[in-house]
């Protein structure tokens, strides 16, 4: 990536935009900008900068107050905008909808999942609850924490 010059950047230039809940860095462009939000990958963000009308290659810093409110409006938008397979919540348990979650709610419904499968005892919530790999994994060489010891030979 190359370095951007910050003795031009003006006097309008913001450092720091807060957009769904998260800190932006304003020396980063948009496109790639808000993947630093949770829930949202480079394919998401290029997106929604698509949906707000805003040049991806603008330094996020740059934007105006209406572009900032026009990509707040397209990410709360963007489930109604995306095709099915773009969200990152389909058929939720609880409602049923399609969502796409965001910042703090990606975290508490991770949580929310992890709890459900330790309370019905399933398997995966068992590993979970073990702190053990989950989704088949061996265990045996890889993944190795605490006191464990290198390969041992038979004498």
């Amino acid at each position: 990536m190359a370095k951007i010059d910050q003795s031009n950047l003006g006097d309008d230039f913001n450092y720091i935009i807060r957009l769904a809940d998260s800190d932006v860095d304003g020396l980063t462009r948009i496109g790639m900008a808000l993947t630093s939000v949770k829930g949202v990958g480079v394919r998401t963000a290029l997106s929604i900068c698509d949906i707000a009308g805003v040049d991806k290659s603008k330094l996020a810093g740059h934007l105006t107050d209406e572009e900032q409110d026009g990509i707040r409006e397209a990410i709360e938008a963007y489930p109604t905008m995306v095709p099915l397979w773009m969200l990152n919540r389909q058929r939720d348990l609880e409602t049923g909808d399609e969502l796409h979650l965001f910042s703090m709610d990606v975290t508490m419904t991770q949580d929310d999942d992890i709890a459900r499968l330790r309370a019905t005892k399933a398997y995966r919530g068992l590993r979970h609850a073990a702190g053990k790999k989950v989704r088949g994994q061996r265990t045996r060489a890889n993944g190795r924490t605490g006191l464990t010891l290198g390969v041992q030979r038979k004498k």
